[in-house]
């Protein structure tokens, strides 16, 4: 009596990385484990805007860390760099930032500590002090605008472009309330 012959299993499939969809969210409320409601639609909007926003900016402090600059001080940075070489004054690169920060003058000391920019005395009126990026600090901007770009790319690149101009509407609408001229905010 024969053996049975044994028939080849098929070959196993390659393993394809499977991109696997971000998870549902799953609210705010249940996010902070929050047993009571809020108050209104429009705290829970307004609370739900500072969370993503703290997370957001959590992500990309921990890509910028390594470099030794704070989201503010990349942002001044980048000021700068599009003010060229006529520099700007510490109340204009304020007026300019994201962010708002309560103390320009000790951001831009410390990046000139770092050898990012320097200051000046304005030609036609000695009382003026200007701030201009140096060359390393352009150097610093050319290394970290990719790393990001790359980091606001993916940290939004589940939201379609329709998305995200629905969103990029809403908050410049609600941030119109928020603007310090307006009577109603």
């Amino acid at each position: 009596m024969t053996a049975p012959k044994k028939t080849p299993l098929p070959p196993k499939p390659r393993s394809r990385k499977r991109q696997v969809p971000p998870p549902k969210p799953i609210g705010l409320q249940a996010e902070l484990r929050q047993t009571k409601s809020f108050t209104s639609l429009h705290a829970e909007a307004f609370l739900n805007l500072v969370r993503t926003s703290a997370q957001l900016q959590h992500a990309l402090h921990l890509r910028l860390k390594p470099y030794g600059i704070t989201e503010t001080q990349y942002n001044s940075l980048r000021i700068l760099r599009g003010a060229g070489s006529s520099g700007l004054t510490c109340a204009e690169i304020a007026d300019r930032l994201v962010s708002q920060d309560p103390d320009i003058t000790r951001l831009v000391e410390r990046l000139q500590r770092q050898g990012l920019v320097r200051r000046e005395r304005g030609e036609k009126d000695r009382r003026v002090v200007l701030t201009k990026i140096t060359a390393a600090g352009l150097d610093r901007l050319k290394e970290m605008d990719p790393v990001v770009n790359s980091t606001v790319h993916a940290l939004l690149s589940h939201l379609s472009s329709s998305e995200l101009k629905t969103m990029i509407d809403l908050l410049e609408r609600a941030r119109l309330f928020a603007e310090p001229s307006n009577p109603n905010g």
